[in-house]
């Protein structure tokens, strides 16, 4: 009993096949004073050898078995080959041997205690001849056993002593050896359940770590990739990599690539973006199938598969908010435009009769030369109002258009002939790339020279001496474009997102209105176009405005302020 309870408990130790065979083979060889000690065994989809001495010294081996078959066709473990003592195996494990011999038990083991006159096996085996050449073993003990057709096996004992076995011992052994294909099967069963349990914490981790607030991409996987290795069945020796579009997560840090590798890839609407591998620093330990089992190709498919899933979910929340913003800017430059048109409409007229009487009043003889000053500087207030009026209107789409057939590039270069000083005069250098044969669109020329001028100086006060401004038109799938790119100071993302807001600036008082960048926005929208930004800090802006080729009614705002 001492000896099956500790035969079971070393199974549910948890520990590797090796050592389970290499404390078990101790266990039975000192319990049984054998000299020698065989067990042959099929444990699941392996078949194995494992040898074990005690005199003079502890010593065990084993090696792999090519399995041969039974009457039925089933695997058993037995070497292929025509010697007494492999017969003697494939009868024992095949039932076919002579119950009424005095060699054989009933439950169907086999024993002696004289190699010299062994009966009921046929001559022709030479079993004895066999005992002789193989350490001259005098008692011998062949027990097998059959838990199903995945745990069967053949327990051999051996000694040099003659009788060295009572048919109580026999009987006992028979009850030991199958509570030792109890304790492999349910070894194996336990270590599978263990390699479940692993994957499942991965799962479970995965998932809690995706939920934590606020966690960026990086860190996820980051995570995930630490929780790879654990999940392996060989935890001590694996690492793991994640890599996705070229930035890569690894753990531990330091790992190295191995050709013991198993991989998944990361595919996103149908686009492999990377792939999820465990490495292996060595090859799988010995008595082993395989390196890595099924159940691990699986769970780094299931891997892979949620990676794309949390990427693809990031994007559809970044789109999402991009969209929820765009929203709000488009309502608040409505509800500004609005806002705006009323109060220009209500400013008009004072502004009108205010101009109209100072410049009347600057009309009169004789007029003191400090009030001919003083209503001189009146009518230049009422003036830049009218202007702040005017580009109220514009904002809000309350100007009238006046559209015909224009030439884009025409327009540039009017407008840079102006320009051109102020860029010379500032040290910044002005390419034109104009495409040649552009067609004409229909749209307000006096309006587009307002954006092109607006666009311009706004990108020359964002430039230093030795910057570059390019002014670029071109002609793509039946629109015009008008791009202007300066490498100059940049935005930060707090200025991108409030510059087409009516009267923000960044500009020190009196030195803009903030209307600039919002009435080239609602110019471009009036003619059915759009316009995009492009921006990064120290690297400059890029302001591309689209145009139809033929005059559209407007639309709904339509802009782009990617960083």
């Amino acid at each position: 009993m001492e000896l099956s309870r500790g035969i079971l408990q070393l199974a549910n130790r948890g520990v590797s096949r090796i050592e389970f065979q290499r404390e078990i083979s101790k266990m039975l060889i000192e319990f049984s004073d054998c000299d020698e000690i065989e067990l042959r065994i099929t444990d699941g989809k392996l078949h194995y050898l494992w040898d074990a001495k005690m005199k003079p010294a502890e010593t065990f081996w084993f090696k792999r078995l090519d399995y041969v078959q039974d009457k039925r066709g089933m695997p058993i473990p037995c070497l292929p080959g025509t010697s007494g003592i492999e017969q003697t195996c494939r009868l024992l494990l095949g039932g076919g041997f002579d119950r009424s011999s005095s060699n054989f038990t009933e439950a169907g083991s086999f024993w002696t205690g004289d190699a010299d006159n062994i009966q009921g096996i046929q001559s022709e085996l030479n079993l004895s001849e066999d005992f002789r050449k193989n350490g001259f073993f005098n008692s011998l003990a062949m027990i097998p056993f059959v838990i199903d057709d995945q745990n069967t096996g053949l327990m051999i004992l051996k000694s040099k002593n003659r009788n060295f076995f009572s048919a109580k011992e026999i009987e006992f052994y028979e009850g030991v050896v199958q509570t030792l294909g109890i304790a492999i099967a349910g070894r194996r069963a336990q270590a599978d359940l263990r390699e479940r349990v692993k994957e499942l914490s991965c799962v479970y981790g995965i998932a809690q770590l995706v939920e934590v607030p606020g966690i960026t991409i990086r860190k996820i996987l980051q995570g995930i990739a630490d929780l790879l290795p654990p999940a392996m069945r060989y935890p001590d020796i694996a690492s793991s990599r994640i890599t996705l579009d070229d930035k890569q997560y690894c753990s531990p840090p330091e790992s190295v690539e191995t050709c013991y590798r198993l991989t998944a890839d990361i595919e996103i609407d149908g686009e492999t973006r990377g792939g999820v591998e465990v490495f292996y620093s060595e090859d799988k330990p010995e008595l082993e199938l395989e390196l890595f089992i099924a159940e691990e190709q699986s769970l780094l498919d299931a891997v892979a598969g949620y990676v794309g899933l949390i990427v693809k979910r990031r994007q559809w929340e970044k789109e999402k908010d991009r969209l929820q913003e765009q929203l709000r800017h488009a309502d608040r430059l409505a509800t500004l435009g609005q806002l705006g048109a009323g109060v220009a409409h209500e400013l008009n007229e004072p502004l009108g009769a205010i101009l109209g009487f100072s410049q009347l009043a600057l009309k009169t003889e004789n007029l003191p030369a400090q009030a001919r000053k003083d209503i001189a500087k009146i009518e230049h207030a009422a003036i830049h109002a009218r202007e702040v009026v005017k580009k109220l209107l514009i904002f809000a789409r309350q100007m009238p258009t006046r559209k015909s057939l224009v030439s884009l590039n025409r327009i540039v270069e009017e407008g840079l002939y102006f320009l051109e000083s102020r860029c010379e005069k500032e040290g910044v250098e002005l390419v034109r790339d104009l495409a040649e044969g552009l067609p004409e669109i229909t749209a307000d020329p006096g309006q587009l020279h307002q954006v092109l001028v607006n666009l311009v100086v706004n990108a020359l006060q964002a430039s230093s001496s030795g910057d570059r401004l390019t002014i670029t038109t071109r002609a793509e799938n039946e629109s015009v474009y008008l791009i202007v790119e300066d490498t100059g100071d940049g935005m930060s993302e707090e200025v991108r997102r409030q510059i087409f807001v009516p009267f923000y600036t960044t500009k020190e008082v009196g030195h803009g209105t903030g209307l600039g960048l919002p009435v080239v926005h609602g110019i471009v929208t009036s003619h059915g176009g759009e316009i995009k930004i492009k921006t990064m800090i120290g690297k400059g802006s890029i302001f591309t405005v689209k145009l139809p080729l033929t005059g559209s009614p407007a639309k709904e705002s339509s802009y782009d302020t990617t960083t």
